[in-house]
């Protein structure tokens, strides 16, 4: 019960917030740690790879086009592959459970 309250509070949390992402322009792609929470209207996070160098930011879903990589969800573009942070602590959570 108490794994649904929190997964419950965390999805409310992140919906309240609103989208984040990855932002930087125009560097080494690890070097991209900065998170923006985006304005209105910016419904997708985005990457964009142009001679080695990275650009992440936020951006409209319309405005999405190839050879840009547009992912839904908080810091989908991350450099390093992540699952859903709401993944994340449910997993975590149930392991604290079983062990505590």
């Amino acid at each position: 019960m108490k794994l649904l309250g929190a997964l419950i509070l965390v999805l409310s949390l992140s919906t309240a917030c609103g989208l984040q992402c990855y932002i930087c322009g125009l560097s080494d792609p690890h070097s991209c740690t900065d998170v923006l929470s985006c304005p209105t209207g910016m419904d997708k996070c985005f990457s964009l790879t142009v001679s080695g160098t990275v650009s992440k930011g936020c951006i409209n879903s319309a405005l999405c086009v190839s050879p840009m990589s547009c992912c839904e969800g908080n810091l989908c573009n991350s450099a390093i592959p992540s699952g859903p942070s709401a993944m994340l602590l449910l997993v975590s959570s149930a392991i604290i459970t079983v062990f505590l």
